[in-house]
């Protein structure tokens, strides 16, 4: 029973990877980010209704993207993780999805997965922790 035991125990911690490791993007800055949202000012009027996106520049690599998806609040760097960032590899909204302008056509994302929306592109959206409390959403890694 014990071996059994061990086994179960062994094969979750070989099998846990950390949050770390599947952040690692050699393209993005490990930027420390820890930003308060006020659903009740005027500029973030669009995150109380779901399928509405907002952007907000000076945080993270290229600035954050901040979504209601109905079920929950997101929040993604918005910078291309595929690139090296520079102005073309900023993001710019489009409904639930977001794409660069370095190619053409730049590469798209999804901004409810965060998956890329076309094939061969190696990483996903960079994603930060969120949690909402009294209508202030507190984006942080």
């Amino acid at each position: 029973m014990k071996a059994i035991l061990f086994l179960i125990g062994f094969t979750l911690l070989v099998s846990c990877e950390s949050d770390d490791n599947q952040r690692r993007n050699p393209n993005l800055l490990n930027i420390n980010v820890n930003y308060e949202v006020n659903l009740s000012l005027p500029q973030f009027n669009n995150l109380k209704f779901s399928g509405n996106s907002v952007y907000i520049p000076g945080q993270g690599n290229l600035g954050l993207i901040v979504v209601n998806s109905g079920s929950s609040y997101l929040a993604w760097d918005a910078a291309d993780p595929n690139l090296i960032p520079e102005d073309c590899s900023r993001l710019i909204i489009d409904g639930l999805n977001a794409s660069s302008r370095c190619n053409d056509p730049g590469n798209s994302y999804s901004l409810v997965t965060g998956q890329p929306l076309e094939g061969d592109l190696r990483y996903p959206l960079f994603a930060y922790r969120i949690t909402e409390s009294g209508g202030v959403l507190r984006i942080f890694n």
